[in-house]
């Protein structure tokens, strides 16, 4: 299995597990309860591209394609950009990286849309 692959798996698989972790946490913690929609939108966007990059990292074991490739990376800044900085706004109160939340929204579309040209892109 190429080393990407795996990479994009293992990732996909931490993210999942730390967002159920944040979930039980949310349902739990009273201060967490009343964090709000943009918390719980956080936790879904990272829960599902999750699981879009365990799914890259499956198509990835099956051939190599640089738009698969950026399209694991997309989802990886995704990530970072909107959920993780959603959730470190609110744990934290960290509010610097506001601004890039929009930014980590469009890498998801696009991260998608490298998904579709990845698996309708002929191989050579």
């Amino acid at each position: 299995m190429p080393l990407l692959s795996r990479v994009f798996m293992a990732l996909g698989a931490v993210f999942a597990a730390l967002s159920v972790a944040l979930s039980a946490a949310a349902a739990h913690v009273p201060a967490l309860q009343q964090a709000g929609a943009s918390f719980a939108a956080a936790l879904e966007q990272q829960q599902f591209h999750a699981l879009g990059l365990v799914l890259v990292g499956l198509l990835l074991d099956r051939r190599a394609s640089l738009w698969l490739a950026a399209s694991g990376a997309l989802m990886l800044v995704g990530m970072l950009l909107f959920c993780l900085n959603i959730h470190v706004r609110i744990l934290w109160g960290w509010d610097a990286a506001r601004a890039l939340v929009p930014a980590g929204g469009s890498a998801f579309i696009l991260a998608w849309l490298a998904l579709a040209v990845g698996v309708l892109w002929p191989e050579r």
